[in-house]
């Protein structure tokens, strides 16, 4: 998957969690963990690490408990 669609469609995730009751990073990490492929959320991890250009605050933050 392209970066620019894989941080589009996380930070989508973080959209809706985030106006959501409830520790938002810990809920984007367990809807990626259940909908999103195991690559998928590697490569969304290395992404992150090597600077996570355009991710919102909270999909960083629920990248560490992936």
């Amino acid at each position: 998957m392209s970066p620019e669609k894989m941080v589009t469609m996380a930070n989508q995730i973080a959209t809706f969690f985030d106006t959501q009751p409830g520790h938002a990073p810990d809920k984007i990490a367990a809807h990626m963990k259940d909908y999103w492929e195991p690559r998928m959320r590697e490569q969304l991890k290395s992404y992150a690490e090597s600077g996570g250009a355009g991710l919102r605050p909270s999909v960083q933050e629920a990248v560490r408990h992936l």
